[in-house]
């Protein structure tokens, strides 16, 4: 409980699946949550938010407050970031003119890395954290999001004006307890880089995977053949994390295929990218581990030879 402390004011920074279906959820808890949108800002404005959660039944968040450019935003105390890392580049402004002076910047995106080159474009007084998000949740439509499963962030700061672990552990679990107020599991991260690796055991098979075999999750869980193969790249990054000098928990990536076998049917966003043409995360997801799992002297040749197919893929007209 937030008890008798006014609640933050929420800024959603690309509210598209996970922007969308968290900033829904938010509203719906009450918290003050303010939608910024590009392609989709008229039909949100005139119709809403819904989220059709199998978890959670149908949710319409209507009226919303929603802008089509972040100069019209009130000064926000939290952005959560749902956008793509393949718009990080533009991302700093944005955030700078919707952030109040020592707003807290949550970035739920895959990927290794994401918060360093974004937190180089930042002012020094704004804080840099990572939300992780485990959820399987896609865009049906503009403004309708389907929630099949799951739905839990792990929160980790990342860096920014507070210097002390207190401090930091303070601003984490305010985090955390935004989700937690609106009924969505969430938890502290002590170590935002190694669970960032954490995730990619299951974001690098499944998501070039889906793209490259054009599969979803049941039918690649249901080939012997894809199922060794996703094996194999979870083990591959297990061995470029410990390379790096994270300790992956043993059993971790056995427990996610485990889980990922008992999932509803689904379709990783990359596979969504590349079917509406949009660029593929390949820099955050693929290029930035391999790269840093060389540097460390561990080569990781299947992801290689999946992120030069994707490569491929990416380029070539839809």
């Amino acid at each position: 409980m937030m008890g008798a402390v006014a609640k933050p004011t929420i800024g959603i920074i690309g509210t598209g699946a996970i922007g969308g279906f968290y900033g829904a959820m938010l509203a719906r808890a009450g918290f003050d949550v303010h939608l910024l949108l590009r392609s989709e800002f008229h039909a949100v404005a005139e119709r809403g938010l819904q989220v059709r959660s199998a978890q959670h039944g149908t949710l319409n968040i209507y009226p919303v407050q929603a802008y089509s450019s972040a100069d019209d935003m009130p000064p926000c105390d939290w952005l959560l970031v749902g956008a793509k890392t393949t718009s990080n580049a533009d991302l700093a402004s944005t955030i700078v003119r919707a952030g109040a002076a020592h707003a807290k910047v949550l970035l739920l995106q895959n990927g290794l890395d994401v918060e360093d080159s974004l937190r180089e474009s930042l002012p020094d007084s704004l804080h840099v954290l990572g939300g992780l998000c485990y959820i399987c949740v896609h865009r049906e439509a503009p403004g309708v999001i389907t929630h099949q499963a799951l739905g839990a962030v792990h929160v980790g700061y990342h860096s920014g004006p507070a210097n002390d672990t207190k401090s930091r552990q303070a601003i984490v679990e305010e985090g955390a307890g935004l989700f937690r107020s609106a009924g969505i599991d969430s938890q502290a991260m002590a170590n935002l880089h190694q669970a960032r690796w954490q995730k990619l055991v299951w974001n690098i098979p499944y998501n070039g995977l889906s793209v490259l075999l054009c599969a979803s999750t049941t039918p690649l869980m249901a080939d012997p053949d894809s199922r060794e193969l996703i094996k194999a790249l979870m083990a591959e990054v297990v061995q470029g994390a410990t390379a790096c000098g994270h300790q992956i928990p043993v059993g971790y990536a056995e427990h996610l295929f485990t889980m990922t076998e008992k999932m509803p049917d689904y379709w990783p966003s990359m596979y969504h990218d590349h079917l509406h043409g949009r660029p593929l995360e390949l820099d955050a997801i693929y290029a930035r581990p391999l790269a840093a799992a060389k540097a460390a002297g561990c080569e990781m040749p299947r992801i290689e030879a999946l992120f030069r197919s994707l490569a491929f893929i990416d380029r070539r007209p839809v």
